[in-house]
């Protein structure tokens, strides 16, 4: 089956250093771009990630300090690397959680803009798990009745990941998933619009989930002493809770997030 899409949708994954996205590096990335008419472009490549794996990582992807200390850095490979993405769509397994954090991270950390307007983000895992709570191993049988052969190899995930997209799109296509959260309904369609707003599991502002909006479309902390609060709010009230965020190991998306609405807080105050 192929894809209905009116822009390229580019499936990846990463292999990493650990599971902090703050503070972790992309080892190894692979990409899929599928385009309109259902051909495809391919990218993987590792990368230096100038700080030791670590153990738990090593142990699931097998990739060593040994293996990466030729390869080049994330930093000599961005523009590369944002130019195969190009204003494609993104989609991956478990990406809305920790794959897109971590690399818009790494873009931020070496000054590249990476821009996510425009752009629609499928997450396959969410998907799968609001239909058929699994893992990817096992989304790949139960929609493609196929076996991962080399699980945790950045291409073979992602090719897997590209394949129970389709899969799920042609199990689910006419069904209706109820939101018991929101009320809302999503009717399963082939179209990335529709797709992009199944996998959504919260309305996260900073990607990783620190601000979401709350039901009236208000930028909410999602943790800490101030969860549930506006805030702009808490900003009024309490603006050293912003230089401590600032200060503090957040992610560095969530910091521009959290400046951008500070400043919004400041430019309200001087107009009033």
């Amino acid at each position: 089956m192929q894809l209905n899409l009116q822009k390229p949708l580019l499936f990846f994954d990463l292999e990493t250093t650990g599971l902090n996205v703050g503070k972790d590096r992309i080892v190894e990335i692979a990409m899929i771009k599928v385009m309109p008419d259902g051909t495809e472009q391919k990218y993987e490549t590792r990368i230096n990630p100038e700080i030791p794996v670590t153990k738990e990582a090593y142990e699931v992807h097998k990739i060593s300090d040994e293996d990466l200390k030729d390869k080049p850095t994330f930093k000599e490979l961005a523009e590369e690397i944002k130019n195969f993405i190009a204003d494609s769509d993104l989609a991956g397994f478990n990406s809305n959680r920790f794959d897109l954090p971590l690399l818009v991270e790494e873009f931020l950390r070496v000054g590249v803009d990476f821009d996510l307007r425009n752009r629609k983000i499928i997450d396959v895992q969410n998907i799968f798990h609001k239909m058929e709570p699994r893992t990817l191993i096992a989304a790949c049988r139960f929609y493609c009745e196929e076996e991962i052969l080399n699980p945790h190899n950045a291409m073979e995930d992602t090719q897997a990941t590209y394949k129970v997209l389709k899969g799920q799109i042609k199990k689910y296509q006419g069904q209706v998933y109820e939101n018991t959260k929101t009320g809302r309904s999503i009717q399963i369609e082939n179209d990335v619009d529709v797709l992009s707003q199944l996998s959504l599991d919260s309305r996260s502002v900073d990607l990783v989930g620190h601000i979401i909006f709350n039901d009236k479309d208000e930028e909410v902390f999602n943790f800490g002493k101030h969860k549930g609060k506006r805030v702009k709010d808490v900003f009024l009230r309490e603006p050293s809770y912003y230089f401590w965020i600032m200060d503090a190991e957040f992610p560095l998306y969530t910091k521009r997030v959290v400046s951008r609405i500070y400043d919004e807080v400041q430019f309200e105050k001087k107009s009033s």
